[in-house]
């Protein structure tokens, strides 16, 4: 795992342009702590940072092929988990290696396939290959988009980075946000539409797919897709079909040259994983460490909601028993969450999710202490369909992304003036239907059938991609690189034409891999339902995050006061509405960083 920047320029001479550069991979130090590297042709400049996880002496970056007008360079952040297959059959195709690294398998993919590269690729990738020769520019990611990658043009120039801060460390990008922008923090939250970077004229490559610049062109290719078709397997077959998948994704995914371990929540997919782990571990004769998340005096304040049925803790620790696990449980209280609340904001370059960011990154920034690699149970939910809503009418049949339609829209506190400037309910009623017309449809389906994949869809391309964004940036802004199993895109295409009914088997969510984890969990564990990622129901830090946005709306200097209504804000803060406590403790952490945001990052809204 690593951070990567650069930029190309086919009329200017960039071969002098270091101090720039330098800034570039600088701000992303977080992402690769262990190295930098560089490389500088008169018309590319590419940086990068580097966590040391496979072959450390031989995977440094940039790396290059060739010399002179043949010279190919690469930055590339991620992993490719069949690098060893890749590496055999491109040796028998003549193709010679001098290092143990998945960069230079990766180098030759691109050498042997060219654009086509991304085809024969199995992992989590982000990468841009300059081509000497062809004076052309190769941007790559991953199937489901787990690792990152933004890019701008301006004038001749092609600035592109795994963050946003990279592209704004660069002169010729302003930190300017134009109405869209403000539709989506206000209409979508931090659930952003994929392709948008925010920031004018900025942009993100989308899950799958490829950009090539030349000096007059830009192609956009999108390499893989769902594809819909009917599927044919009955239920005994498709169960031991997602058992051996998950099999062969955890064994390819624990290759680390540097210490692994497991989260654990004592949930489902976490606990399965962590089994299939321990076993894999045990048989290697080494101990699996597993580490979870709780806070100080959790069973105090604990309260049921539709997500969050039970305390996860007393889960966990059957679980490590179960697997023997050498487990780790850390224990956060409101004072650290509220000292550490900014950084995921930091680290996002966006608004985000407020305490379960925060509480996420201090749970990594303990992991970082002993291990450079996890692997997390996360995204079951959104391949598996595990959530409540797809057999709830009034979500199958609502008129928005589900998730908004229960939690509510972060517009309607918008003030009058800047609503009809912004009109951010036009705006995600326009998102969501490009997102309907994207759904690859299934000539004969039932219509309940088609209105759960939609819902499908919408979870793995919209929601699935916030998720996602959450787990990298946390992580990586503490050097730690985070897989994620569920991800593989060979389960996700299989699983895509599951039938709802067969995924949630015995009447439960998720009731298929509940089956598939046989093997490897006890039947209570394997059928506890589903509790959501937890979160502090504390009063100390509801009460700090109520202060807190009551400060800033007594500062009339403060910019988020120029876009919202006050009077109704500062109802909800007094407690003077019927809005839900944790609903409203959300909204609050939530206009906190926007403002902080607007702020620190000297936003113009043009």
């Amino acid at each position: 795992m690593c951070g990567i920047a650069g930029w190309v320029n086919w009329s200017e001479d960039l071969s002098h342009q270091q101090s720039i550069l330098r800034n570039m991979t600088d701000s992303i130090e977080h992402r690769g702590p262990d190295a930098d590297g560089f490389y500088f042709s008169t018309k590319a400049a590419f940086g990068h940072r580097r966590l040391i996880v496979i072959d450390p002496e031989g995977g440094l970056q940039p790396m290059l092929h060739g010399e002179g007008e043949q010279t190919l360079a690469l930055t590339f952040n991620g992993e490719i988990y069949n690098f060893l297959e890749l590496k055999k059959e491109l040796q028998e195709r003549g193709h010679k290696f001098r290092t143990n690294s998945d960069t230079e398998v990766l180098l030759h993919t691109y050498i042997e396939w060219g654009e086509a590269c991304v085809d024969h690729l199995n992992g989590i990738f982000a990468f841009a290959i300059w081509d000497e020769k062809r004076q052309k520019l190769f941007l790559g990611r991953d199937h489901l988009g787990v690792k990152p990658l933004f890019y701008a043009q301006r004038g001749n120039s092609i600035i592109f980075g795994s963050e946003l801060k990279v592209l704004l460390a660069h002169p010729a990008i302003e930190p300017e946000v134009t109405k869209e922008g403000l539709a989506e923090i206000f209409a979508l939250g931090p659930m952003r539409t994929p392709g948008v970077g925010v920031f004018k004229d900025v942009t993100e490559v989308r899950a799958g797919h490829t950009v090539t610049f030349t000096s007059n062109n830009k192609n956009v290719r999108r390499y893989w897709n769902l594809v819909s078709k009917e599927h044919r397997d009955d239920l005994a077959t498709t169960t031991e079909k997602i058992q051996s998948l998950l099999e062969d994704t955890v064994t390819r995914q624990l290759i680390s040259d540097l210490p692994l371990v497991t989260m654990l929540s004592g949930g489902l997919d976490s606990s399965g994983l962590t089994a299939m782990a321990g076993k894999d571990y045990h048989e290697a004769g080494k101990i699996l460490h597993s580490y979870s998340l709780d806070f100080q005096n959790s069973a105090d304040h604990y309260k049921q909601d539709l997500l969050h049925r039970d305390r996860d803790q007393p889960w966990v620790l059957k679980v490590a028993d179960h697997v023997g696990t050498e487990h780790h449980s850390t224990v956060l209280g409101p004072e650290a969450l509220l000292d550490n609340f900014l950084k995921p904001l930091y680290a996002r370059d966006l608004p985000g999710a407020g305490e379960m960011e925060t509480s996420l990154y201090l749970l990594f920034k303990e992991m970082k202490k002993d291990a450079t690699v996890a692997l997390s149970g996360e995204s079951a939910d959104e391949v598996f369909s595990g959530y409540p809503w797809f057999h709830q009418d009034e979500y199958l049949n609502g008129h928005t992304f589900p998730w908004l339609q229960s939690r509510g829209f972060y517009a309607d506190f918008l003030s009058k003036e800047a609503a009809q400037q912004i009109q951010p309910m036009e705006y995600l009623n326009r998102r969501y239907q490009e997102t309907l017309a994207e759904v690859p449809k299934l000539h004969g389906e039932s219509e309940l059938g088609a209105k759960q994949r939609q819902m499908s869809y919408q979870f793995i391309t919209r929601f699935l991609p916030f998720m996602l964004d959450r787990k990298d940036r946390m992580s990586m802004q503490v050097g730690f690189e985070v897989r994620v199993p569920f991800c593989d895109y060979r389960l996700v295409e299989y699983l895509w034409n599951v039938p709802w009914e067969m995924k949630s088997v015995d009447n439960i969510e998720k009731g298929i891999l509940r089956r598939a984890f046989k093997d490897y969990l006890p039947e209570d564990v394997r059928y506890r339902r589903k509790s959501a990622y937890p979160f502090a129901q504390d009063p100390i830090y509801y009460n700090s995050i109520r202060k807190w946005l009551m400060d800033i709306l007594s500062n009339t200097n403060s910019p988020v006061t120029d876009l919202i209504d006050r009077d109704h804000i500062s109802s909800i803060v007094e407690g003077k509405t019927d809005i839900e406590e944790g609903q409203a403790i959300k909204l609050m952490e939530y206009l906190i960083q926007i403002n902080t945001w607007l702020k620190d990052y000297h936003i113009k809204l043009v």
